[in-house]
């Protein structure tokens, strides 16, 4: 059975970007994450050592916030490579990587890149 893990908006201090001045001072960034998985009966069977570890998956995605990327792009491929990296049950990731209030000239909540693998 195919099960779907949805964490949102995970919320991060990172030094993403493509100025010199991003990767130095850094931005605020929030990062979506849907995984859906092959886990089997895990819900019958209430088997926690066959899920997909939600806590695990944050410290995946916080880890990669820590490693400075001059784009986003970037930062979502890694973190889709960690998830599949670390859970063999993966099947699809779809990553939302969004740079809260981007020094763009104006008012903007957010810029944000999908990338689905």
């Amino acid at each position: 059975m195919e099960y779907r893990i949805v964490l949102r908006r995970m919320e991060f201090r990172a030094l993403h970007g493509c100025y010199e001045l991003e990767r130095k001072v850094g931005n605020r960034f929030t990062v979506d994450l849907e995984i859906t998985a092959e886990l089997g009966d895990v819900a019958a069977e209430d088997n926690v050592e066959k899920a997909v570890n939600y806590l695990t998956v944050y410290e995946v995605v916080s880890l990669q916030m820590r490693i400075t990327q001059r784009t986003i792009e970037r930062v979502a491929m890694n973190i889709i490579e960690a998830v599949y990296a670390a859970f063999g049950q993966v099947r699809h990731v779809k990553c939302t990587v969004s740079k809260l209030a981007p020094p763009l000239g104006g008012k903007l909540e957010r810029v944000s890149v999908v990338l689905e693998k």
